[in-house]
């Protein structure tokens, strides 16, 4: 049956409240199925569309579960990049607005220890980590975990796909005692399965399917197109659309910086994100980006992991993904919050076998576009 108000789910006034003030009205699907299950301390992993209302889904029964006169950390969230871990501290403290005593504390890497620190002698009740960070705290013993009752993995499939499996099974086994460990993914890998056959136990396993109006609105095109087309097609398209901001996706660091130089090369207000980069370049480059500075920024899928940018506009795919899962997590990143967006895949005869698989394999619908050369 579906749930049409928040009120049916039987939250407290204070999260009813917190919820008005946030300005939404009725649950997304995905809150909708997973509330209720994780309300009595189900295990769960759950496999959801990016821009779907996740957070919502864990944060809500995470702030109904806090006891107040309870001592230590009693939720964990880990998430695979600083950006996703501020981006789910900032949507939990809106969902607490209304309580003022609970205590959220956000940990990653690139912030100085000392400031983390101080936060967590404020004693919070829930911690939102990146693994990394999580593990020096935890070698430090600046941190304990008894007491963590719920621990959530957001996008399972990133993270553990960027290399922390070992960091995420050493904190799982640091809390023997947790009474629910819930999973989100937009992709159930294998690695995710791993860890869910590990550590969950009676798991309830949900699918949700984008309804309709939850759907990413994303028209696709293919384009064919030799390497310095695809430069000249992009900074067309941009200019043409009147594009406000653009990602653009590359399979290796060094093609990242080459399409860079040759986007500013054509006069494109441009930069990059890749591995190679420190964090303060990093987010200085993601705050240009954000902010309008910058109208296009050039990734890598590893680079990209967990940014969060509101309103993208277009998504180009330089070079097709070398793994298939990756197309829905590029495209992914625009025609979010009910707003169109547009992705190009550039193609040549080599390629165009694995954009059809591709095609086969999502059951996504992409539409072949012809872009004329530039004359001249």
């Amino acid at each position: 049956m579906s749930l049409r108000t928040f009120e049916e789910l039987n939250l407290s006034t204070p999260v009813l409240e917190a919820i008005r003030l946030m300005g939404f009205s009725e649950p997304t699907s995905i809150q909708e199925q997973t509330i209720p299950v994780m309300m009595n301390w189900r295990d769960i992993i759950a496999k959801a569309p990016t821009g779907t209302g996740k957070t919502g889904a864990f944060g809500i029964p995470i702030i109904e579960h806090l006891e107040m006169d309870e001592p230590g950390v009693q939720a964990l969230i880990l998430a695979p990049t600083r950006e996703l871990a501020l981006q789910i501290t900032g949507d939990l403290q809106q969902m607490a607005a209304t309580q003022v005593m609970i205590r959220i504390t956000t940990l990653y890497g690139g912030q100085p220890i000392d400031l983390q620190l101080k936060d967590l002698r404020q004693k919070p009740q829930i911690v939102v980590a990146t693994p990394g960070r999580l593990i020096d705290h935890l070698r430090r013993r600046t941190i304990r975990l008894d007491h963590v009752k719920t621990v959530v993995l957001d996008e399972a499939d990133r993270m553990l796909d960027m290399g922390f499996i070992h960091d995420v099974r050493r904190i799982l086994d640091r809390m023997p005692r947790v009474w629910q460990i819930a999973m989100f993914s937009a992709t159930l890998s294998r690695a995710v399965m791993d860890i869910s056959w590990i550590y969950q136990r009676e798991v309830v396993e949900l699918t949700v399917e984008a309804i309709e109006e939850d759907r990413p609105h994303i028209t696709q095109y293919a384009v064919e197109a030799s390497g310095q087309q695809r430069i000249d097609i992009i900074h067309r398209l941009v200019d043409e659309k009147k594009y406000k901001k653009v990602l653009v996706f590359c399979n290796t660091k060094q093609m990242v910086r080459t399409v860079t130089q040759q986007l500013q090369a054509s006069g494109s207000r441009v930069d990059c994100i890749h591995g190679d980069l420190r964090q303060s370049q990093r987010e200085r480059v993601i705050k240009a980006f954000r902010t309008g500075r910058l109208t296009i920024l050039v990734a890598t899928d590893v680079a990209s992991r967990g940014l969060d940018i509101e309103e993208v506009d277009a998504v180009f795919n330089y070079e097709i993904p070398e793994e298939n899962e990756h197309y829905i997590h590029r495209i992914g990143r625009t025609g979010r919050a009910q707003k169109k967006g547009v992705s190009y895949t550039f193609t040549n005869k080599l390629s165009r076998p694995q954009l059809d698989e591709i095609i086969r394999l999502t059951g996504s619908e992409i539409e072949d576009l012809v872009v004329e050369p530039t004359k001249g």
